[in-house]
């Protein structure tokens, strides 16, 4: 059996160039494993090959578990190709006069059961990794959710195999029935088809989707939404990595609650075309959105900007109403109204807009209203 393995491992050494790249280090284990295999398969013939082979645990059971990720499973089968031409090319040494033929067919069934061991033992190996990287997974979008981005969140995130760049976070509903596994499966492989690579967790009865790697996140967002249950699904804004994903999913979630507020929203839907539902459904940072990036810009434009804005809007968007009103050419309210365009990137001739327009004055009013001592 020493002189089978000693010859096994140089016919490895000449036909396989990743075995002579390996330390020495290894390679002695892998010698080991070759004559455990042989001498599991004398051991076996020796029997009248009545019993089993426990391949598992005679023959990879003396390596160690490190070595499986030096040695992919197509290595593996290289490895066992080349003993068992060792073998057969020494068959007659093998062999008592006459029971060559006999020997043959018993190491055809040996390398049969040898063959699903290698598979049982890296399946193994995978589930283990598998149900690692769930936990992983699950970690890092907890962490973005509570707004806990460290290096050690990095660091599960680097695990893996994390280094998508921009990210964006979606958020929406599970499937009814569907266990979280089964979700969480359903969201890689939506990710995988737009091309992106993905984080995904699953919270009750909603689906948490960090995504990177991809300016589109809309159109990324709609292979996400494909496979989420009924109800919205809320695109954050995207951020430059992952140490910003939390503003990213603040918004995100915050526009899933409010979605209610608007049965008509497209699916996805992008968190700030909701900010006015996010802010009468009490999100400070649409709230403040609004004042800061609508509202005050407004106002440093001068009073009669607002003032054709808040009379537009009470007349019920007429440019006519509102030119009588101001005493004004309606070319003049035109004006005007383009102008709130240019400024706040939002149209008032545009019932989405307007409405939008009018929350955000009723909040920019509040905010500046004086204070009573």
């Amino acid at each position: 059996m020493g002189t089978f393995g000693t010859a096994a491992l140089a016919s490895m050494e000449e036909q396989l160039p990743w075995f002579r790249r390996m330390p020495a280090d290894q390679r002695s284990w892998i010698g080991l494993v070759a004559q455990a295999g042989i001498a599991a398969f004398v051991e076996w013939f020796g029997s009248g090959e009545t019993a089993k082979p426990a391949i598992a645990a005679e023959v990879f059971g003396t390596a160690p578990r490190e070595l499986m990720r030096s040695i992919k499973l197509r290595h593996t089968i290289d490895m066992v190709r080349v003993i068992i031409d060792v073998v057969e090319t020494r068959l007659e040494e093998l062999a008592a006069p006459g029971g060559e033929g006999q020997l043959r067919v018993a190491i055809l069934r040996y390398t049969r059961d040898v063959a699903f061991g290698a598979a049982q033992v890296y399946a193994q190996a995978a589930e283990t990794r598998a149900a690692w990287d769930a936990r992983l997974e699950a970690l890092v979008v907890n962490a973005v959710l509570r707004g806990e981005v460290d290096d050690g969140m990095h660091s599960w995130a680097a695990a893996l195999g994390w280094t998508a760049k921009p990210v964006t976070v979606i958020a929406g509903f599970t499937p009814e029935d569907e266990e979280p596994e089964v979700t969480i499966d359903q969201m890689q492989l939506a990710a995988r088809r737009a091309r992106v690579d993905a984080l995904a967790g699953v919270q009750g009865t909603r689906v948490v989707v960090i995504i990177g790697g991809t300016e589109d996140a809309v159109g990324a967002a709609r292979h996400i939404a494909a496979k989420c249950g009924p109800g919205p699904v809320v695109v954050g804004p995207t951020v430059g990595d992952l140490y910003d994903s939390p503003v990213s999913a603040r918004s995100a979630l915050a526009g899933l609650r409010a979605a209610a507020g608007w049965p008509d929203a497209p699916r996805p839907v992008q968190s700030d075309e909701l900010l006015a539902e996010r802010a009468l459904d009490g999100d400070e940072v649409a709230r403040r959105h609004l004042v800061d990036h609508v509202y005050d810009p407004m106002c440093d434009a001068g009073a009669p900007l607002l003032d054709t804005l808040t009379t537009y809007l009470e007349q019920g968007s007429s440019l006519e109403a509102t030119a009588r009103l101001l005493f004004v050419h309606p070319n003049t309210v035109r004006y005007r109204l383009r102008r709130v365009t240019e400024l706040t990137g939002l149209a008032p001739t545009d019932g989405r807009n307007a409405f939008t327009l009018r929350i955000a004055l009723a909040l920019g009013r509040f905010s500046r209203r004086p204070t009573r001592s």
